[in-house]
């Protein structure tokens, strides 16, 4: 840490109110969070660490309960942090506001060539050439009074992000791939990203591959009623009803509270609190009509299809090697297997089936397209002088039929 840098505890109103006037005097401010996620709906925040011009401040949010004031300050900011998605989850589901930009050092190392999941830590040993000491990594964060050595932890998880984006910032702009940086890390703050999607919530639950249409309306309204619960009390979704509850509440198609008792793993209490509820989503679910009942879920893919995936997954491995990106970052797996099920028929349509951003799709879309059309193959050349690597060759056409 620089020697002019300042810690500040932040442990009341009157403190997280002068920390918000001065943050809105600075265009960026690096940002982590300690949290737990084990007993919430939403994560609940046991410390927030933030660095502002040349000042390092530690909310405690045990002490100061009303984080909005910070929310909003920091809506007004660009947030630079390591694998922001977690922290900034955390102010979409408690205050439903996100910073206006966001720098995201593991995505843009990753568009650097470090790999997709580098951790802080080696980050700032290979980039600053400092090692942080990470001696607190299972602490107990809701333990008060903090010790000097979690403050000490907590500063060195953001005093040297800035250091970090300016040199990241740098070499994406020396290689050519600021802007798919930036294309990529809009995402980051859309509010869109953070929110369940109410029709797919059903398809997180076990067991829902083998329902019927029927049967998956219903789970369909169980689950937006376990989720609108789980969200009122603030608690898991399994402290409403447990995965294996759902199928069985399904399968019994209940009437009233009491045929809820049959159920060994719905408690009185929680048969009293929304059984009516319950009964009523799984009314709801026999009720609707053929034509708006959910479409049975994509079977696993089969055999051939299994191998299309795996071609796929190949060529994008080795587009993501000529470009030193990881291919994860390209394409998902779950993306490439929508290409083999819906096998689209155009550039475009690959680009939209992948949900490809611009960046992407202008590196991945006509190869799949070629490879899908049979424009393309696949052969491993160089292996003789010992530098073997997957290259794309020219069938002449499309395969005829």
């Amino acid at each position: 840490m620089q020697s002019d840098q300042k810690v500040t505890l932040v442990e009341d109103e009157a403190a997280l109110a002068a920390l918000c006037t001065r943050l809105e005097g600075v265009e960026r401010v690096a940002l982590d969070t300690e949290f737990h996620n084990e007993k919430s709906y939403a994560a609940r925040l046991m410390a927030v660490q933030l660095v502002a011009g040349d000042e390092v401040a530690i909310v405690d949010p045990l002490r100061v309960r009303d984080l909005e004031p910070l929310a909003t300050a920091l809506a007004g900011r660009t947030v630079v942090g390591h694998a922001l998605q977690s922290d900034l989850k955390i102010f979409a589901d408690r205050f439903g506001r996100l910073p206006r930009r966001a720098f995201d050092t593991q995505l843009a190392a990753a568009f650097c060539g470090y790999g997709m999941a580098i951790s802080l830590g080696d980050l700032v040993h290979d980039v600053v050439g400092i090692r942080l000491r990470k001696s607190q990594t299972v602490s107990d964060w809701s333990t008060r009074p903090l010790s000097a050595l979690q403050i000490d932890y907590l500063v060195d998880d953001v005093r040297h992000l800035f250091a970090l984006q300016d040199e990241l910032t740098e070499r994406l702009e020396r290689t050519g791939r600021l802007g798919w940086f930036e294309d990529e890390a809009r995402s980051l703050v859309d509010p869109a990203r953070y929110r369940p999607d109410p029709e797919r919530l059903y398809l997180r639950v076990p067991g829902a591959m083998r329902m019927n249409r029927r049967e998956l309306g219903i789970l369909r309204e169980l689950a937006q009623l376990r989720d609108t619960l789980a969200r009122e009390r603030d608690v898991p979704l399994k402290y409403i009803i447990p995965d294996d509850v759902m199928a069985g509440i399904v399968s019994l198609h209940p009437q009233s509270r009491d045929d809820l008792a049959q159920l060994r793993r719905l408690d009185a209490g929680s048969r009293k609190a929304y059984g009516d509820r319950i009964v009523a989503a799984v009314a709801a679910g026999l009720a609707l009509p053929d034509a708006e009942l959910p479409k049975k879920p994509a079977r696993p893919a089969g055999a051939d299809r299994e191998a299309i995936v795996s071609c796929l997954a190949v060529l994008v491995g080795a587009i993501a090697a000529e470009h030193d990106l990881p291919s994860g970052l390209l394409v998902t797996r779950s993306a490439l297997e929508r290409v083999a099920r819906e096998l689209p028929t155009s550039v475009d349509e690959v680009a939209r089936t992948l949900d490809a951003s611009t960046w992407r799709a202008s590196l991945v879309a006509e190869p799949l397209y070629a490879l899908l059309s049979g424009n393309v193959a696949l052969t491993v050349q160089g292996s003789a002088r010992g530098m073997p690597r997957v290259t794309r060759v020219e069938t002449g056409g499309a395969e005829a039929g």
